[in-house]
């Protein structure tokens, strides 16, 4: 079995945080997004991944991941001239994927589910789907179900069938990729995987699926970055605190866990945290920071009692009331 992972998408809805690096290397508990889906992979013995990446993304993605040795896997590149959908992206794999089965993720979802939830269902199936219930199936492809198989899928119904989302992890047997050579573009002007796996659903293929009621996040806005955040740091540190580096330096400062501080920072008279990830570089002094994500080489002096909560982007600096670089916060005043 080999792996699949999409990650060509431009993360238009996470700009000005995408302008200066690709969506799936956003930070989530001071790790790219995509680095969790290479060790997922990992853990069920997944060792042949390709990575699907837009030209642009090339530089840095390949700098960030390499060829995959430190995750103890072979990594491959492929492209995605443009961003024409996820099926799409999956075409631009079939010949890396041959006639192996495999496992497809979205680099920019994170899933605590097991793969082996999927992997285990796809022995007598042509394909298996992960699921869990949305409050608003309306954003999402919906599936509708029938005992142990899936029926249909739409993609972002108007009047959705069910509650089910389908999730960003997929297991596909070779054969789905002569359903996606047939699939012409949607409405949305882009080849849905949703529309390639209910052909094979109409051509009587047996798609199986999974209902998970554990974590997930499609990190597409900075509110679900933010929540993804969270969630993660429970899931690594609970009530702990997470990596502190060497060469980092906390002076008279109070720290509610969960929080985790990169290389090379200097936190003078600070509250921080709880749900704080701060990554190298940053100069904070006299000031208080809550449930916040902090990129590369942030300032933020003298904000007193104000709490500061949200995403400050690489080099962003809060000082006082004056405010420079990309920021998505809300403050609040003293807390006591």
């Amino acid at each position: 079995m080999k792996g699949l992972i999409v990650c060509a998408g431009k993360g238009t809805r996470l700009r000005p945080f995408t302008l200066t690096r690709p969506k799936t290397l956003l930070p989530v508990a001071n790790k790219p997004i995509l680095f969790y889906a290479i060790e997922k992979l990992a853990q069920e013995g997944i060792h042949d991944i390709g990575i699907v990446i837009h030209p642009s993304q090339e530089e840095m993605i390949c700098a960030a991941a390499g060829s995959g040795e430190r995750f103890g896997v072979s990594l491959t590149y492929l492209y995605q001239q443009e961003p024409r959908g996820i099926a799409d992206a999956v075409a631009a794999a079939e010949d890396y994927i041959g006639q192996s089965d495999f496992i497809l993720l979205l680099g920019d979802n994170l899933i605590k589910e097991p793969l082996k939830t999927l992997i285990d269902r796809l022995e007598d199936s042509a394909a298996c789907i992960l699921l869990t219930n949305v409050e608003n199936p309306q954003q999402f492809g919906v599936a509708e179900i029938n005992e142990t198989r899936i029926i249909a899928l739409e993609e972002k119904p108007k009047f959705p069938k069910s509650n089910l989302a389908v999730v960003g992890s997929y297991a596909f047997k070779a054969g789905i990729f002569d359903y996606i050579r047939a699939l012409t573009a949607s409405e949305r002007g882009e080849l849905e995987i949703t529309d390639a796996i209910q052909s094979l659903i109409n051509c009587g293929e047996r798609v199986a699926y999974a209902i998970t009621s554990q974590h997930c996040s499609d990190v597409g806005t900075p509110e679900r970055w933010l929540a993804a955040n969270h969630w993660m740091m429970d899931e690594l540190y609970g009530e702990k605190n997470g990596i502190f580096s060497g060469e980092s330096t906390l002076i008279n400062c109070t720290v509610h866990a969960p929080v985790v501080i990169g290389f090379g920072c200097i936190l003078k008279n600070c509250t921080i945290g709880p749900y704080v990830s701060v990554m190298s570089g940053a100069q904070l002094e006299e000031c208080r920071i809550e449930h916040s994500i902090l990129l590369r080489d942030v300032t933020v002096a003298g904000t007193g009692g104000t709490v500061i909560t949200g995403i400050l982007g690489e080099e962003a600096s809060i000082t006082g009331t004056s405010v420079r670089g990309a920021v998505a916060f809300k403050t609040g005043g003293d807390q006591g």
